[in-house]
């Protein structure tokens, strides 16, 4: 926590990930050492966050301590990857559906949610049940499925099956022929968790393939395809004796491709992503003692405030009456709307390096460290005292 004796400012850094560059430590890092070659005597507390999404074990894990457990597990297509499971003295594992599940292990050619699976999420669900976790949080987010969870169901022991009886092909598009349930959930008593990043439910206009579906590869045909296999799964999930009525509305549902809808299909619950990282490093300690709060992420947009990491430290601040300012990749946020959240001033790599027309998207890109540095520098020039 904050030192007994200020000299100076008390600035709180607290930023995501800028995904595809940046992890969150290694964001606030350079923004401290910015802010350090201005004003030297300033205090500054460095706090990463996660919502849920690509880091959040990392994160947790730096809060929490714990045992860091490797488990193999595999990507969108199949392929081998590592993943890891975070397993505190409390009894609770963390796990991280990006490591299996994330958007970051395709190319851009490879991305295709109607092939895509969660299948490797489940085996490290399976393997924090193995290793005796009693409640298993998974941080969904950035993920590259629209699968609805049902890969991630597989290794947990409940397979989708067609009219035929047949085990289905893995994807979002197979969705479509599902008429039953084979199995039954292997979690030994355990609570599942999800930490979301959105409250967006499995269907619908604002659901998981239609908000979602396009980063991931979906096109307009593809989106309603999914949308529509999403829908047949939520009738089939219904067949679960823990699922709650209404599954495709539910706030969360849609999270990371609609694994939110397994966990909750499983009796599990949903929880804010940015919440849940919020209370484990102490922020609002933090937040009470700041006389500057800054945050970021690699998108300042439209989503940005909707339960995500600016979102939350944002409003937080906003509520103490403390400036926040946010430094992302690009910020295509109008000052309005981002003031009305709770932010004071927005910066951009992207500006920052010289705008779109001359190559600050690129620079922004292969540079991210340096413009941060930069930024945290040019912070400290007008907000230290």
């Amino acid at each position: 926590m904050w030192p007994a004796t200020l000299l100076g400012m008390r600035v709180l850094l607290c930023p995501d990930k800028f995904a595809g560059t940046l992890s969150a430590p290694e964001v606030a890092a350079s923004v401290a050492e910015g802010w350090r070659s201005v004003a030297p005597g300033d205090e500054l507390l460095v706090k990463p966050l996660a919502d849920g999404g690509p880091g959040f074990v990392a994160v947790l894990a730096g809060a929490l301590g714990g045992r860091r457990i490797p488990v193999p597990t595999v990507d969108p297509l199949g392929r081998p990857a590592a993943g890891e499971i975070l397993l505190t003295d409390d009894g609770v594992g963390y796990v991280e559906s990006a490591q299996a599940c994330g958007l970051h292990l395709l190319s851009a050619t490879e991305r295709d949610p109607k092939a895509t699976t969660s299948y490797g999420l489940g085996l490290l669900v399976t393997a924090a049940v193995e290793v005796g976790a009693r409640t298993v949080v998974i941080g969904l987010g950035g993920s590259a499925t629209n699968d609805g969870g049902a890969g991630m169901l597989v290794p947990l022991g409940v397979t989708g099956l067609d009219a035929a009886g047949r085990a289905l092909p893995y994807g979002g598009a197979a969705l479509a022929g599902v008429a039953a349930l084979d199995g039954v959930p292997r979690l030994r008593g355990a609570a599942l968790v999800a930490a979301t990043d959105v409250d967006n439910p499995l269907l619908g206009l604002h659901g998981a393939s239609n908000v979602f579906g396009p980063q991931k590869g979906a096109d307009r045909a593809d989106v309603l395809l999914l949308d529509a296999a999403l829908e047949r799964w939520a009738d089939v999930l219904a067949e679960l004796p823990d699922c709650p009525p209404g599954l495709g509305a539910l706030p969360g549902g849609g999270a990371a491709g609609g694994l939110g809808a397994a966990v909750l299909a499983l009796g599990g619950r949903c929880e804010s992503g940015i919440g849940l990282v919020t209370r484990a490093v102490g922020l609002d300690a933090a937040l009470d003692a700041a006389d500057l709060v800054v945050t970021g992420e690699g998108s300042f947009d439209h989503q940005s405030l909707r339960c995500k990491v600016v979102a939350g430290v944002a409003g937080s601040a906003r509520d103490r009456g403390v400036p926040c300012v946010v430094l992302a990749g690009r910020v295509s946020t109008g000052r309005r709307e981002a003031a009305a959240a709770g932010v004071t001033e927005a910066y951009s790599l992207v500006e920052h390096f010289g705008g779109e027309e001359r190559g600050g998207v690129a620079a922004a890109m292969e540079r991210p460290a340096e413009g941060l540095r930069a930024l945290g520098a040019r912070l400290a020039g007008q907000w230290s005292r």
